[in-house]
């Protein structure tokens, strides 16, 4: 074999190298022999190179899935023999093989085995466990290997055909019947007497059978201990912490698994597992997080399959291991770390699922765990000092997506519990905004934020309250009211400043009862804080905000109307863009027709008399047409492309400004 060319195999800078080793990886795949010469190539101590080993072992890779089920005897004993002799090699190579080396072989073995077992290599397994007196190398394969076959035969979220389907189901039947006995014994042998990353690699095979195997085999004292003294050890713990999650979760009948659960958790907290503390490392908290979620799902998903069947005793055991886990919820739940709280939001979710539907079973603890829950989602609903408002990246999209989640759970704690809902948030909001002035942005903006979250989360809630016809003044109207009157806008930050303006549009029929407060809120679209922040972002987002204010509430803006117009003139100017950006012009393009539209709706819908109407909407018009001349006749008199190409947009959207008036017009007309 030409090992020069072959090393070109996983070349990244130099192409040609790449495109020949290609070309007699094609060569040797269609030889008759290539598959042998690659055996050969991969039983050579003297062969170190990567890119030759990751070549030959492609190669027969394409011989096992293309021709090795219809071979000669001679040949399918050759790949079983080279398969005994590649594990022999690593017990006796002074270096370890690199890791994707290792798995690709460990993948080369189970094609083999779904091939050959169990009519044509029965003591498959028996082969392998007899490898694993040689030492380290030989286990590290074994474990590999298993991992491999179960990714193939038990991996529910790897697709299958039919076929496919019933042969795995013949696999994993012939494998519980014959040897899964004495694959288990190997596993504990391995976990008790070897290194940390043996053990932890048998700790990942140990969770990935454990779904399909009996559960007696591992939840059973030797085994429960065992993992119990891996979760006390730093380099083992996370996998642990995996295992115990897999075995909580494995199918069967709702009765034994709260058992199970009920022995499983004794123990563990016996031993202080779950008695962690803020300090403890992330990654093991996210873990943590992970197997106490498992367990609060599964004893949920038990209480409601036992009380279905009538089983009252063994519900109300489930019903107590539930009560006990709800503090470790959260706890959890509010952790410092986003990863770690949102381990548990599906056991959250799920336990407050439960409530809604059980109502009998909302008692004064649940209450106060939903309370509990209130505070900790308003907590983490804030943003960190770290938050990149005008430059979002991964961490910050991250964040937004945890804030849809935590969402989700406030409004089914508002669906639970209303008036415990609307008593903490009326509550919350009331004193950060009579105390803003000395609070972080934070504090300010998740205060503003839950007023608005609350008319979604208590359907129609915002509508009865702002219709009025009472002499009793709503508790919404009262936020509100304060919301506009404390000053808060001026705070100065974006997010507080957005927020501000997305809810008092959310709450436009507020208005209908108290007109008064609609100068105050028009002043602050139209100044620094709204349409002439510093922002682009604010300013885009707050011209689509006060077109919409602007139409919800066109009944009550006969005495702004001139005013608005004047203030907004400067504004309304068509700018062409150099470059994709648009010069001397506070909006972009597509912001200003949110404004035309406004403006529009303004005068039409306005008590002026025909004539009026007419006078200001050609007002709005009149500059625009004038600025599209302008344009046309430019146009042809420049040279460079990219110009032209700016003026023809800036005409485009002009034609669209003229659009956006014109519905006024047609409206007028129709009138």
């Amino acid at each position: 074999m030409d090992v020069e060319v072959i090393q070109g195999f996983l070349a990244q800078g130099d192409q040609s190298a790449h495109a020949r080793a290609l070309q007699y990886f094609e060569q040797l795949k269609n030889s008759p022999n290539g598959w042998q010469l690659s055996m050969q190539m991969l039983l050579q101590p003297s062969v170190q190179d990567d890119s030759v080993k990751f070549f030959c072992l492609s190669i027969l890779e394409h011989y096992i899935k293309t021709g090795y089920e219809m071979a000669k005897e001679n040949d399918q004993q050759a790949m079983r023999s080279f398969i005994s002799q590649w594990i022999q090699l690593q017990v006796y190579s002074p270096t370890a093989e690199k890791v994707f080396i290792r798995n690709k072989v460990a993948q080369l073995v189970c094609w083999v085995f779904l091939l050959d077992y169990p009519s044509r290599w029965p003591d498959f397994f028996l082969d392998l466990l007899n490898t694993l007196s040689l030492g380290g190398p030989a286990i590290d394969m074994y474990l590999r290997i298993l991992l491999a076959i179960n990714g193939d035969i038990a991996d529910r979220d790897i697709p299958h055909t039919a076929k496919e389907a019933d042969r795995n189901r013949v696999l994993k039947d012939t494998i519980r019947e014959r040897h899964i006995v004495d694959l288990v014994n190997s596993w504990y042998t391995i976990l008790t007497c070897q290194g940390q990353d043996l053990s932890r690699l048998c700790l990942e095979v140990l969770g990935a059978y454990v779904a399909w195997i009996d559960i007696g085999l591992v939840a059973n004292d030797r085994f429960v201990d065992a993992l119990v003294h891996f979760l006390s050890l730093p380099a083992q713990r996370e996998a642990a912490c995996d295992c115990v999650f897999e075995i909580v979760s494995k199918g069967m009948d709702p009765a034994d698994k709260a058992r199970l659960v009920e022995s499983l958790s004794a123990v563990l907290q016996r031993a202080g597992v779950l008695g962690v503390s803020e300090a403890e490392d992330v990654d093991f908290l996210i873990k943590l997080a992970k197997l106490v979620n498992g367990i609060g799902v599964q004893l949920l998903s038990c209480i409601i399959k036992l009380s279905k069947k009538g089983d009252a005793g063994s519900r109300e055991l489930a019903k107590a291991e539930l009560c006990s886990k709800i503090p470790l919820m959260l706890h959890f739940l509010g952790n410092e770390d986003d990863d770690v709280s949102q381990g548990v939001v599906e056991f959250a979710r799920e336990y407050i699922q439960y409530l809604k539907h059980e109502p009998q079973a909302y008692g004064q603890q649940d209450k106060a765990n939903m309370e509990a829950v209130l505070y900790i989602i308003i907590n983490k609903y804030k943003y960190d000092d770290s938050y990149l408002f005008e430059s979002q990246g991964e961490d910050e999209a991250l964040f937004i997506e945890y804030r849809k989640t935590l969402k989700v759970l406030f409004d089914n704690v508002a669906q639970l519990d209303k008036e415990l809902t609307l008593a903490l948030v009326q509550g919350m909001v009331s004193t950060t905004l009579q105390n803003w002035r000395g609070l972080p942005f934070q504090d300010i903006e998740v205060a503003i934020s839950f007023l608005y979250l609350l008319g979604e989360a208590v359907p129609g809630f915002h509508c009865n309250q702002f219709t009025g016809g009472s002499d009793m003044v709503s508790p919404m109207c009262v936020l509100v009211r304060l919301l506009i009157s404390s000053g808060v806008s001026t705070y100065g930050h974006s997010a507080v400043t957005l927020q501000f303006f997305e809810t008092v549009v959310r709450y436009e029929k507020f208005f209908n009862q108290e007109p008064q407060m609609i100068p105050d809120v028009l002043v602050a679209f139209m100044d620094e804080r709204g349409l002439r922040h510093q922002s682009p972002r604010v300013r885009s987002r707050v011209s689509y905000l006060f077109s919409k204010f602007i139409k919800c509430l066109k009944a009550h803006m006969l005495n702004f109307t001139e005013d608005i117009l004047k203030r907004l003139q400067d504004l309304l100017v068509l700018c062409p863009t150099e470059n994709g950006v648009t010069q001397a012009s506070l909006l972009s393009p597509d912001d200003q027709l949110y404004l035309f539209e406004a403006t529009a709706v303004l005068i039409v819908s306005g008590q002026f008399s025909g004539e009026k109407k007419q006078v200001l909407l050609k007002s709005l018009l009149t500059p625009v047409m004038r600025k599209f001349e302008s344009l046309a006749q430019r146009m042809p008199l420049e040279p460079m492309e990219q110009k032209r190409h700016d003026i023809a947009e800036c005409m485009n959207h002009a034609i669209s400004c003229h659009q956006s008036d014109e519905q006024g017009l047609l409206e007028l007309n129709r009138r």
